[in-house]
């Protein structure tokens, strides 16, 4: 089968759609499907690109409107999106992230074409703000005629159904997987016995509850002296960790 994932997001940015979109292309090409992926340009990477193992990638040249999305425009990409699904004989394409605006192109593009059409939601959103209720507007309408709807968590799907206003027997969950090959316990017994460790991986952004965990991160540390915190990623609100660590 000739798949076509499609998104705003991808490398050489990185977070979590973007990884889960590369090690899905893996999978499902060594499965022996053809895998292309359409995402926006990033800098100087314009054009087509390969990545391992052979996945094709189209970085489409467009404007951004912030936080690499793209200037949101229903028809303007439809003739671009149009030739590649043509030229690469796509046969499903699988949009991701309700933020993402090149995935609601895609995908409506494709339901022209009489293509099959999925999508991924990957996070939770509100309802009562100006951002949330046009971003759950314009779900609602993208999601109504798609083929399948994918959540990643059983959570996500009920957020996902509200949002779109879909029958839940048309919304299935998937959940996100661990590799755990990649993930061992270390050979040599770690020197922390009388140290509580705690790890945090994620992008630092507000909707990822990143404000929250910097406002208490100075109360956990003043009521247990052995607790530590280890934080890995990068993001707009790393500075609420600088200002936590000088507390």
């Amino acid at each position: 089968m000739h798949i076509c994932f499609i998104s705003d997001f991808f490398y050489p940015n990185i977070g979590g759609v973007e990884c889960h979109i590369y090690n899905l292309a893996q999978k499902l090409y060594k499965r022996g499907h053809k895998i292309v992926v359409i995402t926006h340009q990033y800098d100087d990477k314009v054009g087509i690109r390969y990545l391992k193992p052979f996945i094709k990638v189209y970085y489409i040249p467009m404007v951004m409107a912030l936080r690499h999305v793209a200037l949101p425009s229903l028809i303007s990409h439809m003739p671009i999106l149009r030739h590649i699904f043509i030229r690469e004989q796509i046969e499903l394409v699988h949009g991701h992230s309700a933020f993402s605006v090149l995935s609601t192109e895609g995908l409506i593009t494709a339901k022209l074409l009489g293509i099959k059409t999925v999508f991924t939601d990957h996070s939770l959103f509100g309802f009562n703000d100006f951002g949330a209720i046009m971003t759950n507007k314009l779900l609602e309408m993208n999601l109504g005629d798609l083929d399948a709807v994918i959540c990643v968590s059983h959570v996500s799907k009920e957020n996902t159904v509200l949002r779109a206003k879909l029958p839940p027997s048309k919304v299935r969950v998937i959940p996100n997987a661990i590799d755990t090959s990649l993930f061992l316990p270390a050979k040599a017994k770690l020197d922390h016995q009388d140290e509580i460790i705690v790890v945090v991986m994620s992008r630092l952004v507000h909707r990822k509850g990143i404000g929250l965990l910097g406002d208490i991160i100075p109360n956990l540390c003043a009521h247990d002296k052995r607790v530590r915190f280890l934080i890995g990623g990068d993001g707009p609100l790393v500075c609420f960790f600088t200002v936590a660590c000088h507390v």
